[in-house]
């Protein structure tokens, strides 16, 4: 039986002591975070790879970064050899354009290509997000949960995102930095009280990257009054978000591209804004020398002092 997003609030605590603990064993074994912040520094996660063959390790030098067109000033560019915390959110939703089949197969993909320390959590939403498995490692647990899987009801997107943020994702920081958020969806919302720039908003101030791996639009393609259009919204998330888009297709490459990129090619980016504090959000803009590519977040939240 599927457990209702509500019972997340109360393991939430047992998360955040589990977490904790973590970040201790890690210290205890010399493991300790690559990047000592203040409060005033600022921290980006991004994704850094060489071209070609070239196996050269990257130094800060490589890289720039601008904030609303300032260049400000990096500290350090470290490689986050920590463990990945994934979830998968599928849409469970009645009018979705593939069968339950389909979204088991490609949800399965992830229990097989996550790597040694990796942990994975899905859920799925209709007009509300459930927990379909519990973070875990157990390739078979996972293979096993997403029976549950059904089409139902209207999708709300934005209200599950907001969900999984705060229920799921938050309670394992700061003890636990590369996050990220993987939804099987169109991108299509009907009915959230959340807003998509809310949604986004928060994703971006907590440096949690979102992937897609994108089910043909169910409305043609539709004008939406209130928000973008389903495909505008895959892309401005995983964008906004310094995350990627996969076609449904091609899961099984999906699955292997991300746990890759989480393992291989996450940097932790740490800098001292120049322009003080400010109740605006922040432009964000991250370039790398010849034959480097890098991607992040778009925007960076207000630098409150």
């Amino acid at each position: 039986m599927k457990n209702c997003f509500d019972a997340a609030k109360k393991i939430s605590f047992l998360l955040l002591i589990l977490a904790f603990s973590a970040a201790f064993a890690f210290a205890q074994a010399g493991r300790r975070s690559p990047v000592t912040m203040s409060e005033s520094d600022g921290l980006v996660p991004v994704v850094v790879s060489r071209e070609g063959d070239s196996k050269e390790p990257v130094k800060t030098e490589n890289f720039a970064i601008y904030e609303n067109g300032v260049e400000q000033k990096i500290k350090a560019v470290t490689f986050d050899a920590t463990p990945a915390r994934i979830v998968l959110l599928v849409d469970n939703s009645q009018t979705l354009r593939t069968d339950v089949a389909k979204m088991t197969a490609a949800v399965k993909e992830f229990a097989y290509e996550i790597y040694e320390g990796d942990q994975i959590f899905v859920a799925a939403y209709d007009e509300k997000a459930e927990i379909i498995e519990e973070w875990t490692d157990d390739a078979k647990k996972i293979e096993k949960s997403l029976a549950t899987f059904r089409k139902k009801g209207n999708p709300r997107l934005f209200d599950s995102l907001s969900d999984v943020l705060e229920q799921v994702v938050r309670p394992l920081m700061p003890a636990v930095r590369k996050t990220a958020v993987v939804i099987v969806s169109d991108g299509l919302d009907r009915g959230s009280t959340k807003t998509f720039e809310r949604i986004l908003a928060d994703y971006q101030s907590a440096n949690v990257a979102i992937y897609a791996i994108q089910i043909p639009d169910r409305t043609g393609g539709a004008y939406r009054r209130d928000q973008p259009k389903p495909e505008a919204v895959i892309q401005k998330l995983t964008e906004g978000t310094g995350g990627k888009v996969f076609d449904f297709e091609e899961s099984q490459i999906a699955a292997k591209a991300i746990c890759d990129e989480l393992k291989n090619n996450r940097y932790l980016l740490a800098y001292q804004p120049l322009n003080g504090g400010g109740v605006e959000a922040r432009r964000l803009f991250v370039v790398a020398d010849k034959g480097i590519n890098v991607r992040t977040k778009t925007t960076q939240p207000p630098n409150i002092k």
